[in-house]
């Protein structure tokens, strides 16, 4: 089951699969109107929360599927705090494989779940924005909305 629903940084998709959701992405379009789940509707109320800078982290129901090696990396991305960044080869080092930058890289492109795992916060050795399943220009939204709203909150 899925449900759509804009927010600022574009339309969100949720899917929801056996008491848990599965994944959080954009999307070009808005579904047809249906009605969310209850899941649903916590997971879209508080991504808008996270969104307008009232909340740090998400806190409901997910099921990451990925391979091994995947799951390592999300859960390294998982501990990256709100408002700083990692390189792809910190990460790499974090989970023990200090070479595997670029595998790092490609496991962040299939990350299933936007947000709860920060993919975003991820940039390149020399700072830059680089390999955003959603374009550079979200990757820049999101860090943005962090640092403008790190300040605040601490």
């Amino acid at each position: 089951m899925t449900h759509t629903f804009c927010s600022p940084i574009g339309i969100v998709r949720l899917t929801e699969e056996g008491g848990a959701i599965t994944r959080i992405e954009l999307s070009d379009a808005v579904d047809a109107a249906s009605a969310p789940t209850p899941l649903m509707h916590e997971a879209e109320q508080q991504i808008m929360a996270y969104l307008e800078g009232k909340r740090q982290q998400l806190d409901f129901s997910i099921r990451m599927v990925g391979t091994p090696f995947q799951q390592r990396v999300w859960h390294a991305l998982q501990q990256i705090s709100y408002g700083t960044t990692r390189t792809y080869g910190e990460i790499a080092t974090a989970i023990g494989n200090p070479r595997a930058s670029r595998a790092v890289g490609m496991a962040c492109n299939k990350n299933p779940l936007l947000l709860i795992v920060p993919c975003h916060r991820v940039v390149g050795a020399n700072g830059k924005l680089t390999g955003f399943a959603y374009g550079t220009d979200a990757k820049c939204r999101l860090l943005e909305l962090e640092n403008r709203h790190c300040q605040i909150i601490k």
